[in-house]
């Protein structure tokens, strides 16, 4: 059992170390899931004289006013011998074995804290003490409750200490050592109306009774210590400090508990509650009760634990590594995350990813339905096509075929075929632009750095638009060796019918009948057809060729260039991280190595 106590001292002792003091913030926080016992009392309840009891050493600072101004984390250490010492967390190299020595360092490192001024601070103080006289045991001695300010305190300091006491004892793991004087009204005892407002029903209160030996006489606190006045969970337990006096005289704390044993041993009112009144029994009582209350616990705190460290490295993943510091590593980052997101760009034209699918989606629904919708109605007019054909024979008539009126007729319908080319070749730009954006929005490294995340986008864009460039000019030549060269084998394939208009021995007067106009239409559009049904597969190649073969292929490798020839400042401009973040990984790093600690320290005790 006594290894689960040093288990939640090692915990503690962490959790300060990595500042993790409890305090709300957005960080998951470790030391409110520990059980603990914290000390509350007014400042003249005799809290300190308790504790120094427990201990059995005069250790705390005394004085007016409030002297205990930031949280004392207490761990009391048994040694089966030698000689007792006291170490503070803050000088893990240095042994204490003057507590006069112990008093005056708790003095100081609150003045470090907080000042020369007497204001508060939640950070704690941990110190540890090792001694064959004490059980082993960890209290939180927190600032005495108080009622006004005094000279170079804050008017809110009443309010700030109730607010601090608050915050530790709200918390269901907390165990509250409420410490109240006897002789004073227990209806007005500041520990017990604090512990009443956060645990009305008692169940994580222990209640202290002080100066019973100062009480009037006629009056005793019998009925409060058989819990009928006032009852909690937990029986009340009663002590008798050493009185100023004492303390000046310097009286010793063995002679002190031998006192207070005689007390109540021989005291008539209190002779039947003797054997669970005392600093001895209250000190092995916490320590019992304390045990008790981490068994219970720990297995829930385990998986708490686990979780929390398992959510803590899911958030430091998403915030990504953290910045390198010189020029080949800050290179080396940029180069990564500019291929994590080139291959996620990938993907996406690939299908692991969804996006490129609307390429395919171009080429099988919009480039046909664009070539189908093509009207030819005003280059096959009977009136362009006599027109062309006139134009082209000249002063000197065709003499079997018009020949040079077929060209240009085929050539100024064919030339109409570049808008659908070319509304293709900015479809499939307009969709790689597109997925470079939900590229970008899907890698996390790049969220890291805003000007990364620019550049890139820029770079990948300058890059489509020179594939656009090359894909349209490559695209579009398509169509003009159409124009160029037209496929005669076509024509020789054309069936001789001299009866429909197609006899060239025919008057030069009805050469231009409308039957023979009609026939040179019907056999352009056809000519056009069997171009149009080729470029329908031509096309697509063209383009995803020149701009989706590319773009997997190079889509940075302009700006990898770019990159070498940049200075180191330049570099440190597109890392230009997000402070907040960067302050935000740290606080996650560090909080993670606290996890991780306590996931060890838990899985190496023996159940």
């Amino acid at each position: 059992m006594e290894s689960l106590i040093s288990l939640v001292n090692k915990l503690q002792r962490a959790c300060t170390a990595l500042g993790d003091h409890g305090d709300t913030t957005s960080l998951p926080t470790l030391w409110d899931s520990l059980p603990s016992i914290a000390v509350v009392g007014g400042q003249s309840s005799g809290k300190s004289s308790v504790l120094e009891s427990i201990v059995g050493k005069d250790f705390l600072p005394r004085g007016s006013g409030i002297v205990t101004r930031r949280p004392l984390v207490l761990q009391l250490h048994k040694l089966d011998n030698g000689k007792e010492y006291a170490e503070f967390l803050h000088l893990p190299s240095r042994k204490f074995y003057d507590f006069a020595a112990v008093r005056k360092e708790i003095s100081d490192e609150t003045d470090r804290e907080t000042g020369q001024t007497k204001q508060i601070s939640s950070v704690p103080i941990h110190l540890s003490i090792y001694s064959p006289n004490v059980v082993n045991l960890t209290l939180v001695d927190l600032p005495g409750l108080t009622k006004v300010a005094v000279d170079g305190q804050s008017d809110s300091i009443v309010q700030d200490i109730e607010n601090m006491i608050r915050t530790y004892i709200q918390k269901p793991n907390c165990i509250i050592l409420a410490i109240s004087p006897a002789n004073q009204d227990l209806a007005t005892s500041d520990a017990i109306k604090m512990s009443r407002e956060v645990d009305p029903k008692g169940d994580r209160t222990i209640g202290v009774l002080t100066k019973i030996d100062l009480m009037d006489k006629g009056t005793d606190a019998v009925d409060i210590l058989d819990g009928k006045s006032y009852q909690l969970k937990f029986p009340w337990v009663g002590v008798v400090n050493r009185s100023q006096q004492d303390i000046n005289k310097k009286v010793d704390m063995t002679s002190a508990r031998r006192k207070e044993r005689e007390y109540f041993s021989t005291t008539q009112e209190y002779k039947h509650l003797a054997t669970r009144m005392g600093s001895e029994y209250l000190a092995k009582m916490l320590s019992k009760h304390l045990e008790g209350v981490i068994k219970s616990r720990i297995r829930g705190l385990q998986s708490l634990i686990s979780k929390t460290v398992a959510d803590l490295e899911a958030e430091l993943s998403h915030l990504g590594k953290p910045i390198s510091t010189d020029p080949g590593g800050k290179l080396l980052v940029i180069m990564d995350i500019c291929r994590a997101f080139d291959q996620i760009y990938k993907e996406h034209l690939d299908g692991m990813r969804s996006g490129g699918d609307k390429i395919y989606h171009v080429f099988e629904s919009q480039l046909p339905a664009a070539l189908k919708s093509l009207q030819f109605d005003k280059q096959l007019s009977l009136e362009n096509i006599k027109k062309l054909i006139s134009e082209a024979d000249g002063y000197r008539p065709h003499l079997i075929a018009p020949e040079q009126g077929y060209r240009h007729i085929i050539e100024s319908s064919l030339i109409t075929i570049k808008g659908p080319a070319e509304a293709s070749v900015n479809a499939v730009d307009i969709i790689l632009k597109e997925l470079v954006r939900k590229a970008i929005s899907e890698t996390m490294e790049l969220k890291q750095y805003p000007s990364l995340r620019k550049e890139v986008e820029r770079a990948a864009n300058e890059s489509l638009e020179r594939m656009k460039t090359e894909s349209r000019k490559a695209t579009l030549m398509l169509v003009d060796m159409e124009c160029c060269y037209l496929t005669v084998d076509f024509f020789r394939n054309l069936p001789q019918d001299f009866e429909k208009g197609g006899n060239p021995t025919q008057s030069i007067f009805d050469r231009y009948n409308e039957m023979y106009l009609r026939r040179i239409g019907t056999t352009v559009l056809q000519y056009v057809n069997m171009v149009l049904s080729g470029l329908l597969r031509s096309v697509p190649k063209s383009v995803v060729y020149c701009q989706v073969r590319e773009a997997k292929r190079s889509l940075l490798d302009h700006f990898f260039a770019d990159l070498g020839q940049r200075t180191p400042t330049q570099l440190s401009k597109l890392l230009d991280e997000d402070p907040g973040i960067m302050e935000r990984r740290s606080s996650l790093a560090k909080r993670l190595e606290l996890y991780r600690s306590a996931q060890m320290e838990i899985s190496g005790v023996s159940w």
